[in-house]
């Protein structure tokens, strides 16, 4: 940690306060995502439906922040999407 600098020592602080907010908004991230796999493995359509409604807002915005690439986001939401219709065709 920086000790000499007021600026270093404030900026050391915000990062730190920084990487607990994005591995809070990751960790919810993954949960998510998680929940939407196991869900539509399951019999239950409806509810993998909301889950995948959950996390598309979770990626779009995890995305939208830079916390994971657009290109990622675009693509978990597409196997996801993909994963909960085919279950549902089942």
């Amino acid at each position: 940690m920086a000790l000499r600098h007021k600026s270093a020592v404030k900026r050391a602080k915000q990062s730190e306060k920084k990487r607990h907010t994005n591995k809070a908004a990751m960790s919810t991230l993954k949960t998510l995502v998680k929940k939407v796999i196991t869900s539509a493995e399951g019999k239950e359509s409806q509810d993998a439906k909301e889950n995948l409604r959950l996390a598309t807002a979770c990626i779009d915005k995890a995305a939208g922040k830079g916390l994971i690439h657009k290109n990622k986001a675009s693509r978990l939401v597409s196997r996801l999407t993909t994963r909960v219709t085919s279950s549902a065709n089942r």
